[in-house]
């Protein structure tokens, strides 16, 4: 069959990938879709999807969460979409392409957006099964399955996509090994110091690394066909059943040579300035597959959708070029932030470099200045905060000395550089060439007064997302500026903030939710139901009041159960399966060997899987929600209670063994860890709160870490405050030194109380000192010195939470009412969830995830015959 074109012209777009999408994008927004047929031949079975996000698949997310294609623009733009069915030839004297099918279009212009295809050394083995790809989604569907009967995978090149993969692989319960040929982790990307960060963070989780060698050939059982193993280039060799290659990708760009266009020496459509084929002027290639007028092809989605807006531009007869892109990234990769900008590596001639690196807390950050203070470029590994504003700087001086741009906070006085600082011409969305003027210009001209119309008006924060928190920070200065008040409201219910809640809270006594939405809440949302935003704060702000207010303690007690979170609900985290873990309070990790034996018996009684945390404690995963009672109780029975594992609220006091065992200890650091984890057991928080006690300055317990953490000296003891670990590090800062046990006390007292009581919703103590005005100075004063006089009220309140400690385990237990939530169904108690299913490994057991995926994709009547009729599901 052949489709003719009309009297209106035709543009064909081969492949629909996520540059496919924008060019689509651009064409309609410049009206081009009314005035031409737009035909659209794609190979995948599926349409665009956000391949940036491809890994979140594992995370839990579906094939149509990654989907970047509203069908309903398709439909009103009168798009044909053809999926399943590629161009395989294209006739450029007749303007004719025909697809798979058969179908045979002619085109008046014609795009190639074939994008790459994942290249895979040319080893002995290669095509065995077990060797898989990592580029579409159809490719990580096969790699789950297969990773259903292995025990180990190795990943073939440890880039961007590599690294992705060996997460994915590791989260499929596979143990892990990345294989890189150069000397360092995603060498293109970061340097020496950047790459042995990265190295120290990924070892750490797990994962074996193997950089500085290459694959030589994959092994393969002779009977069965499969993979076995991999000999390196070192001679070592690398027992594996299950083998990804992500070695890089090559230029999609064989129908091109088919058809006689141009392409480069290493591959890719040779293209001009407006990204049309030095060989065809009714041909354009845009995205990967292209090899851009300065030699180089792109394979960032940035550029390419700079490309795809050239082309349309140009269809419409508007001057449009693409001469080159910014190459800046930022990614989290397996949770660690990796981004590198500019000139990175220092190519240009008569630069310096600024470093700054903490192995420990696995922190690299490197800046390129030039002679004459213009930044250049930069690396950040474990911490790119800075990254939108960096970037911005690019190419200029920056109003500030570069080393304080990468002292982390609390490692000096870093310097903050607000919206203000960025010229007008700084670049802050690279994905769309979104500049600081045109997001300014959306506010005061087009009257854009939130970040989503923002985003509407310019495109900024569409691409990747990592612009967004600059970009919120310039509406609200340029709204501020403009003399707009800006809504500070905790959320649609509310115009108060978080800290004025609180105060209203405190001084009315309120005692429930649905008297405050209704004496305080929004016109609108009074007498409503609330949101899932100040529910869970307001019920966390009457918890952390209680005493104080003449409120019920107990979190699930009557109008309190349901303002809270999915792991308050049942006071345990909830975990992929379904299934809930118990974390018993082990106060300053110290246990005696008759509690280790009762924990051993229950996690052995219950089928749990154990394993020791971070915090010192020991977790049980695996618990069904009717179980939880059964185990708390005989966890009660045996002197423990809740660790709050589940609750925004003090999890644990790490501590080293002090002076009683260790040689260098100065103080009884374990007494301690104890004495404040007692003391501040169940304090509700905007966030979670963590804390450490080290004996000596050698700091095993990693006190710095934490939201307070404590160091010994050997006059007291050194109080820091502000600390945090995880995706985003911080070094705590030094707030008193040299405290007695009780000067320690009551600072602590009254730090914790004034976080509470002005911190922002899910705020973390790291966050908020920077965020609060005057920083650890005006901590200080108002914690050290009194500065607000408030400092009586603040013990008084902590005074107040001690004494009217309950553990919520043994309130529970002993309360049937309270029982009566602790089951999967409400109509049919004794019935198990069946989705909660599990499977042996290394002498444990872990969830059962295909049974898991088996039980929520069912339906209606598949679902129903595995339920007790009529039940419900809780």
């Amino acid at each position: 069959m052949t489709a003719t074109p009309g009297p209106t012209p035709t543009i064909v777009l081969v492949g629909h990938g996520m540059v496919g999408q924008r060019f689509l994008e651009a064409l309609a927004e410049r009206g081009l879709t009314a005035t031409h047929r737009v035909v659209v031949l794609c190979e995948e079975p599926r349409p665009a999807y956000d391949r940036v996000q491809l890994t979140s698949y594992f995370s839990g997310k579906t094939p149509d969460d990654l989907s970047m294609t509203d069908m309903a623009f398709i439909d009103e733009h009168g798009i044909e979409l053809r999926v399943g069915d590629p161009a395989v030839t294209v006739d450029r004297d007749a303007r004719r392409v025909t697809a798979r099918s058969g179908l045979v279009v002619e085109y008046d212009v014609l795009v190639l957006a074939t994008g790459s295809y994942p290249f895979v050394p040319p080893v002995p083995g290669k095509d065995a099964e077990g060797c898989f790809v990592y580029r579409t989604i159809e490719d990580l569907l096969a790699i789950e399955e297969y990773a259903k009967t292995a025990t180990t995978g190795a990943v073939v090149g440890g880039g961007l996509l590599g690294l992705e993969a060996a997460g994915a692989l590791k989260g499929l319960g596979l143990t892990s090994h990345i294989v890189e040929f150069a000397p360092r982790l995603m060498p293109v990307q970061v340097d020496e110091g950047g790459g042995a960060a990265l190295l120290r963070t990924i070892e750490g989780m797990g994962l074996s690394v193997h950089t500085g060698v290459g694959t030589q050939e994959i092994v393969v059982d002779d009977a069965s066909g499969a993979v076995t193993g991999m000999k390196l280039s070192d001679g070592s060799e690398l027992a594996t059943d299950l083998v990804v290659f992500s070695a890089g990708v090559r230029p999609r760009d064989q129908l091109a040579r088919d058809c006689g266009l141009a392409v480069g020496e290493r591959g890719g459509i040779s293209v001009d300035e407006q990204c049309r084929t030095v060989t065809d002027a009714h041909v354009f290639a845009i995205g990967e597959c292209a090899l851009a007028s300065d030699g180089r092809v792109y394979g960032l989605v940035a550029p390419g959708y700079e490309q795809a807006e050239t082309v349309a531009a140009t269809i419409a007869r508007d001057e449009a070029a693409f001469t080159g892109a910014d190459l800046s990234t930022k990614l989290k990769l397996l949770g660690v932030d990796v981004a590198s900008f500019g000139d990175a590596h220092g190519t240009a001639g008569d630069c310096l470099d600024v470093v700054y690196s903490d192995s420990r807390a696995g922190l690299y950050k490197k800046l390129v200045v030039g002679r004459d203070g213009t930044l250049l470029g930069g690396i950040l590994v474990g911490d790119a905060e800075a990254y939108g504003t960096l970037r911005a700087f690019t190419g200029s001086v920056p109003p500030v000395a570069p080393e304080s741009l990468v002292l982390p906070a609390g490692a000096g006085a870093p310097a903050q550089l607000g919206p203000s600082a960025l010229p007008d011409d700084a670049v802050i969305c690279s994905c769309h060439n979104v500049t600081k003027g045109a997001i300014r210009g959306a506010v005061t001209e087009h009257s854009c007064t939130t970040v989503p119309e923002v985003k509407k008006c310019t495109k900024a924060g569409t691409g990747c997302g990592s612009c967004v928190k600059v970009l919120g920070q310039l509406v609200t200065a340029e709204l501020e500026a403009s003399g707009v008040e800006v809504d500070k409201g905790l959320c649609g219910c509310f115009a108060q903030t978080r800290e004025e809640l609180y105060e209203i809270v405190r001084a009315l006594r309120i005692t429930s939710y649905r008297d405050l939405l209704d004496r305080h809440g929004r016109e609108g949302a009074r007498g409503g139901d609330g949101c899932e935003v100040c529910k869970p704060t307001v019920g966390s702000i009457i918890a952390s009041l209680a005493p104080a207010i003449g409120a019920s303690g107990y979190v699930l007690e009557g109008e309190q159960a349901a303002l809270q979170d999915t792991n308050d609900h049942f006071l345990a985290n909830l975990q992929k399966n379904g299934s809930y873990s118990v974390v018993p309070r082990i106060p300053g990790g110290e246990i005696a060997p008759e509690k280790l034996i009762v924990i051993g018996e229950i996690a052995r009684d219950f089928g749990l899987y154990t394993k020791i945390t971070g915090g010192q404690r020991i977790d049980m995963f695996g618990a069904r929600v009717e179980q939880l009672p059964v185990i708390w109780a005989r966890l009660v029975d045996a002197g423990f209670e809740s660790g709050h594992a589940y609750g925004k609220s003090l999890r644990t006091v790490k501590s080293c063994v002090g002076q009683t065992w260790c040689r260098y200890g100065v103080q009884d650091s374990v007494r301690m860890a104890i004495d404040l984890e007692l003391r501040y057991r169940g304090l509700r928080s905007p966030h979670k709160l963590k804390s450490a006690v080290s004996g000596c300055a050698r700091e095993c317990a990693e006190a710095q870490s934490k939201d307070f953490g404590v160091i010994a000296t050997s006059n007291g003891w050194n109080l820091y405050v502000g600390g945090n670990g995880g995706a985003t590090p911080r070094h705590a800062d030094l707030l008193a030194q040299d405290l007695s046990d009780a000067e320690l006390v009551r600072l602590i007292d009254r730090f914790l109380m004034f976080y509470i009581r002005t911190a922002d919703k899910l705020e973390r103590t790291s966050t908020w000192l920077e965020r609060i005005p005057g920083g650890l100075d005006h901590v200080r004063d108002v914690v050290v010195h009194d500065s607000l006089g408030i400092c009586d009220e603040l013990e008084s309140l902590m005074n107040a939470h001690v004494s009217h400690y309950r553990d919520e385990w043994a309130e529970t237990i002993n309360d049937p009412e309270r029982l009566a939530r602790f089951v999967s169904f409400v109509n049919a108690p004794d019935t198990p969830d069946p989705v909660v299913g599990f499977v042996p490994e290394r002498d444990q057991m872990k969830p059962d995830l295909p049974l898991l995926n088996i039980g929520l994709r069912r339906t209606g009547e598949a679902l129903e015959n595995d339920l007790l009729e009529g039940s419900t599901r809780r």
